[in-house]
């Protein structure tokens, strides 16, 4: 499991004594790291009963042009990404990526591991 509680050093590297054990709310998941193939979506129970869909893997995307009409087109590379170099060569989908499409270079603006769908706007 992943923890998203504060460090247990300080910035120098002190050791913090911790007043406390962990909590079940600083508890984080491993991220979806969504990839271009066959859709295939997953469920995610979070806190209050709500859920989360998470997008393992894509090929399509909503992609919206400067005129705002929004087409259904295909995933065929991703072409560059400023979160992750690495993220490109291996085409994983996040949010700011972009990928190369029939219609041209789309821009990602959902965030694919959270929403379960991949929308995209169109760069000139």
């Amino acid at each position: 499991m992943k923890w998203q509680g504060r460090s247990r050093r300080t910035y120098t590297g002190a050791k913090i004594k911790s007043a406390r054990s962990k909590r079940k709310f600083e508890l984080g998941r491993e991220s979806a790291d969504t990839h271009i193939n066959e859709t295939k979506r997953k469920n995610v129970s979070t806190r209050g009963g709500n859920r989360k869909v998470r997008l393992l893997q894509c090929n399509v995307a909503n992609v919206t042009d400067a005129q705002g009409k929004t087409q259904k087109t295909t995933i065929e590379t991703v072409t560059g990404n400023t979160a992750n170099e690495h993220y490109v060569r291996r085409n994983i989908l996040t949010k700011g990526s972009v990928i190369k499409t029939p219609l041209g270079n789309a821009k990602i603006t959902s965030r694919p591991g959270q929403d379960g769908v991949v929308n995209a706007v169109l760069l000139e």
